[in-house]
């Protein structure tokens, strides 16, 4: 198993290393394709930054207030129901783009986060609050309130079946199991 942190710790920079040799031969080869390759890299980074921003502020957070005592307790194994209304209403009020949430959501799960609330958070992020007038115009009250229930009730039963294909071991950084 120690290899495997090494693997981590390498494997993004080994990558980089490639790719930037690539762009390097491409730049030697084909100046003009590396120029417009570059160009569309320039682009994507600055439409980017504010979403890395956005990350880094939310590992900011999750490491300032979100303990691993407070995360094993409220959504970890022993959390029970609460840790359910939990990360399901967490999925309903998040807004925003989903990276940030991707990376937000690997951080507490590597503090003890329960795969099965992961799946939840995620699937109960299609339920968005500011929509419930605009799904009551077009379909009516009684098309909403029935589907806002089988999207919760499918919450659940995938962060259930996420949790049981995986077989129930969250990966917990520092703890051996």
């Amino acid at each position: 198993m120690a290899k495997e942190p090494d693997r981590k710790k390498y494997g993004g920079w080994i990558f980089f290393s490639l790719v930037l040799m690539v762009y390097v031969l491409l730049g030697i080869t084909h100046p003009e394709e590396a120029g417009i390759a570059l160009e569309f890299f320039s682009r994507v980074m600055l439409q980017m930054l504010p979403v890395l921003g956005l990350v880094i502020i939310l590992f900011f957070l999750v490491n300032l207030f979100l303990q691993p005592q407070w995360i094993r307790k409220n959504l970890g194994r022993a959390s029970g129901a609460r840790g359910w209304v939990v990360a399901i209403l967490g999925g309903i009020l998040s807004m925003g783009p989903i990276y940030p949430w991707y990376a937000m959501l690997g951080e507490m799960r590597s503090k003890g986060m329960r795969n099965a609330l992961v799946a939840a958070f995620l699937y109960s992020r299609s339920l968005k609050p500011p929509l419930i007038p605009l799904i009551i115009y077009y379909f009516g009250i009684h098309y909403m309130l029935v589907l806002y229930f089988y999207l919760i009730v499918f919450s659940v039963l995938s962060g259930m079946a996420i949790e049981w294909l995986l077989g129930s071991k969250p990966e917990v950084v520092g703890k051996k199991s």
